[in-house]
């Protein structure tokens, strides 16, 4: 069984996207990590897979399309829920956050076959996506989180292991408004860059 997960916080706002206040407000920047979400969720739901999952900070909302288990994060550091994430998995699973809405259901379309894990690199140092043909949470608990050595660390734990890696193409993560621009560029017809161009011109005036 291979399971598609998505590890997200509930768009609320001063709960996400901080760092995108300023330029945008508040509940401007709650806006776009809900079309962000929207449009991550919308890939995932359209590539194949025999189970996904909604690994939720918070409750959801009209945002979630079907076809999504919804399950609770636990509580500490990133690396603890995204171990948790891990080991609710009974077969092959690969991970994404809710920051990559430019990511499409072919990226999502991979194949264990001849490997043991994916490694999706983010720009900005960390990592956007991680697979693991057999689920070990020990993976990731103690890997730092959110540092520009996050990603180096984490796939130097893979191999470290034996197992056998392969690259997925490198995405930018939307933190800062040079990031959401960058990334709605990249997909122009989405959810998140029309959200995006409603809030740059209230911005702009």
């Amino acid at each position: 069984m291979t399971t598609l997960l998505v590890i997200a916080k509930e768009p609320r706002p001063g709960r996400v996207k901080t760092r995108l206040t300023p330029p945008f407000t508040p509940e401007q920047a709650a806006g776009l990590a809900e079309a962000a979400l929207a449009d991550t969720l919308l890939a995932v739901a359209a590539a194949p897979a025999d189970r996904r999952v909604l690994v939720l900070d918070g409750r959801p909302g009209p945002w979630l399309p079907s076809g999504f288990d919804v399950v609770p994060q636990c509580a500490g550091g990133l690396d603890e829920r995204l171990a948790a994430a891990f080991a609710g998995c009974a077969g092959p699973a690969l991970l994404i956050g809710m920051d990559t809405p430019q990511v499409t259901p072919e990226l999502l379309s991979v194949d264990f076959a001849g490997c043991d894990a994916w490694f999706g690199p983010a720009a900005d140092g960390g990592f956007w996506a991680l697979g693991l043909a057999a689920p070990d949470p020990a993976l990731l608990r103690g890997v730092p989180m959110s540092t520009s050595r996050t990603g180096a660390v984490q796939r130097a734990r893979l191999t470290g292991a034996g197992l056998r890696v392969r690259d997925l193409p490198p995405l930018r993560d939307v933190d800062t408004a040079a990031d959401a621009r960058a990334v709605a560029a990249l997909a122009p017809h989405g959810r998140f860059a029309a959200r995006l161009t409603r809030c740059a011109a209230v911005v702009g005036r």
